[in-house]
């Protein structure tokens, strides 16, 4: 099966952008969003990174 990293539908507080990268490498997205909320506070690079995140990662796209 082919691993495909997409934003969460199910697992979101905003964009879907932790959720998505919690289930891609399968941990708990509450420590991806632990992780972010640390970049933030470096220096406000976590930021910048969902915000290009939430641009890049596509949305899961079910087929009819």
């Amino acid at each position: 099966m082919d691993k495909r990293l997409y934003k969460s539908d199910t697992n979101k507080k905003i964009l879907g952008v932790c959720g998505g990268i919690g289930e891609y490498f399968a941990i708990d997205p509450t420590l991806v969003r632990l992780a972010w909320v640390i970049f933030c506070f470096a220096g406000g690079s976590g930021v910048l990174a969902y915000i290009i995140a939430a641009v890049i990662i596509p949305e899961r796209r079910e087929i009819m």
